[in-house]
């Protein structure tokens, strides 16, 4: 799933440690999630958008795997 993170983290001069910290999970969780490779739970989700003041859908794009169920 794709998502601006990275982004969000780096305009705050922000590490994944900082981040991984302000969430209670590891950097290494930031990380995988960061680059797409872990997909967040839902209580995840909401925290990461809470910290900055997003939307979940501001900060996640799931079209991919939109496209993917209606095939």
């Amino acid at each position: 799933m794709k998502n601006t993170i990275k982004l969000l983290r780096t305009e705050r001069g922000w590490s994944q440690a900082t981040l991984a910290d302000q969430l209670g999970v590891s950097r290494q969780s930031v990380n995988a999630v960061e680059t797409g490779k872990y997909d967040p739970s839902l209580p995840l989700a909401f925290a990461i958008a809470r910290l900055f003041e997003r939307s979940i859908e501001e900060i996640f794009d799931d079209q991919e795997n939109i496209a993917q169920a209606a095939e």
